[in-house]
């Protein structure tokens, strides 16, 4: 592990959202953000796939250690349909294993359809996703022509709303949980209108509280340099932008920060955002029993943090 010297800056960190382009994977956003800040410990807030495109957050530095706690929140997508077509991808990118004629739908027949998949519902992860097998990814084996028995999982899907429908395609704006596969879903909503489907185009519009407005584009990480994607990085607590906040005074922040429970306000139980008096984000917390007990602590970017010895 690296050392910090005497009189060196702590490192920076925070979240630089990014509008993916089609054509990369997420880990080649992080590989970019990576070589132009300089910066070892990054990574992203949940993968999108090579074709998508849209939001995908940047974790940097002692902000990575949110990473969990995002990943964990809703996201928005706007899905485009493709009825009539069924490929092993679920999207068109995909190996085309059937087709069949597309009646003629109105947004009617469609809002139906959609109606049942919403709430709580059950996905078998596709083969092309990056979901471990005996340790290897699931979409590795299925390059090689192989397939293995995937365990349906339980999903949330909030809202799906039909923003468009076409002779042979429709327009879905998602709202889901945590490991909903969109193309998942579209492939499900063709098996239930009788044709078929597959994702089209697929982009994701918000992560948590992580917008397109707050993304920067491809083009300005190759071409703005460091400094200017540096005056772009949002703090680390706005990944838990929504969550209650807890201040403690001094003796409870030297407490919580050596590892110690401290007494909170209200009865409420759950997750927090932790802020010394001067406002300064100490990392999460769990609330239970009237005390908040430090469930993730985030260290470089505080004052005063032991320096160690060159």
């Amino acid at each position: 592990m690296s050392r910090r010297r005497r009189g060196e800056p702590p490192p920076r960190s925070g979240i630089l959202v990014v509008d993916k382009t089609p054509g990369v994977t997420s880990f080649d956003v992080v590989a970019a953000v990576r070589g132009v800040l300089g910066v070892r410990r990054v990574g992203h807030g949940g993968t999108l796939d090579p074709d998508a495109v849209g939001v995908l957050p940047i974790l940097i530095g002692e902000a990575t250690k949110l990473t969990p706690y995002l990943v964990d929140q809703d996201k928005e997508y706007v899905a485009v349909v493709r009825w009539g077509v069924t490929t092993d991808t679920h999207d068109l990118s995909g190996r085309v294993v059937a087709t069949a004629p597309v009646p003629v739908f109105t947004r009617e027949t469609v809002e139906r359809a959609c109606a049942q998949f919403r709430g709580r519902i059950t996905q078998t992860p596709p083969m092309y996703s990056a979901l471990h097998h005996e340790g290897r990814r699931l979409y590795e084996l299925a390059r090689e022509g192989l397939e293995v028995e995937r365990a349906p999982r339980q999903v949330v899907v909030h809202a799906i709303t039909v923003e468009a429908v076409s002779p042979a395609t429709a327009t879905l704006r998602i709202v889901c949980g945590k490991g909903t596969y969109v193309r998942t879903l579209a492939a499900d909503l063709g098996d239930r209108l009788g044709c078929g489907g597959a994702v089209e185009s697929l982009q994701r519009t918000r992560v948590g509280p992580f917008t397109l407005g707050d993304a920067v584009s491809a083009r300005e990480i190759r071409a703005g340099g460091a400094a200017a994607l540096w005056t772009r990085l949002r703090p680390p607590d706005a990944a838990l932008a929504g969550w209650p906040a807890v201040t403690l005074d001094e003796t409870d922040t030297t407490a919580f920060v050596h590892g110690q429970a401290v007494g909170a306000t209200g009865d409420g139980a759950g997750f927090v955002r932790v802020y010394d008096g001067g406002g300064r984000f100490l990392g999460v917390g769990e609330c239970r029993g009237g005390a908040v007990r430090p469930a993730r602590m985030l260290h470089a970017d505080r004052p005063g943090t032991r320096e160690l010895p060159a």
